[in-house]
């Protein structure tokens, strides 16, 4: 069972880790076929655990979809031909155009994580995000800079950036950090005591939350032009 009441809270337990822990080890369809029912039993209690971070996210936000990733690894063009995930991972979609930004879980033995933000922004966007910054990056800064948000997340991840800048932009503009980016998300790790925990629900909503006065600026900078006109009907 993935899952069990505490307090009237749903828990992850150290069993939806084992078996994960177990798939990595016998990554094949037979093994998996042989395991079905357990891997069932751990999907349908998941599920319910992300029922309940949808709720608690719509306390505060407003969610439109919830994405569970497959188990299934696409392994047509891959070297790697393990053909499932040893992770399970779900996102959290916010509603309305007015909202841009998204919330991310990853369940993984030892590499679990939470992220939020926007990962590879479609051209129009990205380019939006980075004028703002050539203009201005004072607001950004403030969040980014902000005590709680740092000691939760640390800054934007850095994985992802263009080695010099983007065409169009100057190499030595004084943002050059931000706008060399060309993803803008923050996350924030768990050791798997903390996945287990009675408190990781709340854990776990609580940095969504802190992420709310970034997602509020990006989307504000997003639905609307460098003149501050809004782009929504």
């Amino acid at each position: 069972m993935a899952i069990a009441m505490h307090n009237s809270e749903i828990k992850i337990l150290p069993e939806t880790f084992e078996f994960l822990k177990n798939l990595k080890e016998n990554n094949d369809r037979e093994w998996m076929q042989l395991h079905k029912k357990e891997y069932l039993k751990n999907e349908n209690s998941l599920k319910k655990f992300y029922t309940e971070i949808e709720k608690g996210l719509n306390v505060f936000d407003e969610i439109s979809t919830v994405k569970i990733f497959r188990i299934n690894r696409d392994i047509r063009f891959s070297k790697n031909k393990m053909p499932y995930n040893f992770h399970r991972s779900v996102s959290f979609s916010r509603a309305g155009l007015q909202r841009r930004g998204g919330y991310y879980l990853r369940l993984e033995p030892g590499n679990s994580y939470m992220a939020g933000g926007f990962f590879d922004p479609n051209p129009t966007d990205l380019l939006r995000i980075r004028k703002e910054f050539e203009m201005d990056t004072s607001e950004i800064r403030k969040i980014l800079n902000n005590r709680e948000f740092k000691n939760a997340f640390g800054d934007f991840n850095k994985e992802y950036t263009v080695k010099t800048a983007p065409k169009g932009f100057r190499k030595d503009d004084e943002n050059i950090d931000l706008i060399r980016l060309k993803s803008f998300f923050v996350s924030h790790n768990y050791t798997d005591d903390e996945i287990f925990s009675s408190e990781f629900k709340s854990m776990l909503l609580h940095h969504y939350k802190l992420l709310q006065p970034f997602f509020d600026y990006m989307s504000d900078v997003l639905t609307t032009d460098l003149n501050g006109v809004s782009l929504l009907e």
